[in-house]
């Protein structure tokens, strides 16, 4: 879903990168660890649209993480698969 046809890891129109995940536990403020498709393990939080709408993530829940390529260790959950 978030790669190209060569299986590169896709960017969106911003330079952010999109890569797909699984939220291993729940951290205070809306914040997340998340496991990566590529086994890495990263801090993310809710984007705002998400907490607008109040959509919850909970531990175990596949999720989009968009990441900027220059911290790769925090991100911020887009979308709820």
């Amino acid at each position: 879903m978030l790669k190209d046809p060569q299986g590169q890891i896709k960017s969106n129109r911003k330079g952010f990168i999109e890569v797909p995940g699984v939220v291993l536990e729940k951290l205070p403020n809306t914040t997340f660890k998340v496991e990566l498709e590529n086994g890495h393990e990263i801090i993310a939080h809710l984007s705002g649209k998400m907490r607008k709408y109040r959509i919850r993530v909970l531990p175990g829940d596949k999720i989009v993480v968009e990441m900027t390529p220059y911290d790769l260790t925090k991100g911020r959950i887009t979308v709820r698969l």
